[in-house]
């Protein structure tokens, strides 16, 4: 079995509403307005993001394009914007999944939908190159899940039937859209209850 693991909520830690909070704290005071602000600032990755995560436009441009549709201050936005990096903190947990199933002798990939001065990062500050045999940028490709073209390209990589890849993944989306292709895929909400799932699978011992 082929395993497939999203980035951004899986491996590496993405909370947008208390990220937000916690830059902005002269803007939002709650969670509930974190959420808000995130919805408005990401388009659910669509919009403005969308394209930055398909390597479309710059970060320059995405900070000037969120800063006019919002009325944010583009200092305000460009702070998140380069804040980023340092929120992507890998998830111990995950880790160690990672390490486990690697040991049981599955074969993992990575799935992301990522900026590309951001995959960068994540090249650079941790050793991707051992823990996944290969992956797929958005930004490389110019794609970005939940496209049809998106996992073809993955499928195209990974070089295996769709049947054989399980897809680890935060947002719903995603799932539904991997399991059209007849991938095999969960809703990853936490380390703790995909360690279950994959034991349920006989892919990892309890």
């Amino acid at each position: 079995m082929r395993i497939v693991f999203d980035f951004g909520g899986v491996v590496f830690r993405w909370h947008p509403a208390s990220f937000l909070a916690r830059l902005w704290p002269h803007r939002i005071e709650t969670l509930e307005q974190g959420a808000a602000a995130a919805a408005t600032f990401f388009q659910n990755y669509g919009g403005d993001w969308g394209l930055f995560d398909q390597g479309l436009i710059s970060a320059d441009e995405v900070v000037r394009r969120i800063a006019a549709r919002t009325g944010w201050s583009r200092g305000d936005v460009a702070a998140v914007v380069r804040a980023v990096p340092d929120e992507l903190m890998l998830i111990p947990a995950t880790a160690v999944l990672i390490r486990d199933l690697r040991a049981a002798g599955h074969t993992l990939h990575f799935l992301s939908n990522m900026p590309e001065p951001y995959a960068a990062h994540l090249a650079k500050a941790h050793p991707l190159g051992e823990w996944f045999e290969s992956g797929v940028f958005s930004s490389h490709v110019k794609q970005i899940k939940p496209s049809a073209e998106m996992f073809a390209i993955a499928e195209r990589r990974f070089g295996v039937p769709p049947q054989e890849l399980l897809f680890l993944d935060d947002h719903p989306a995603n799932v539904d859209a991997a399991l059209s292709r007849d991938w095999q895929a969960f809703l990853f909400t936490d380390t703790a209850s995909a360690r279950r799932e994959l034991v349920s699978r006989r892919l990892l011992s309890a």
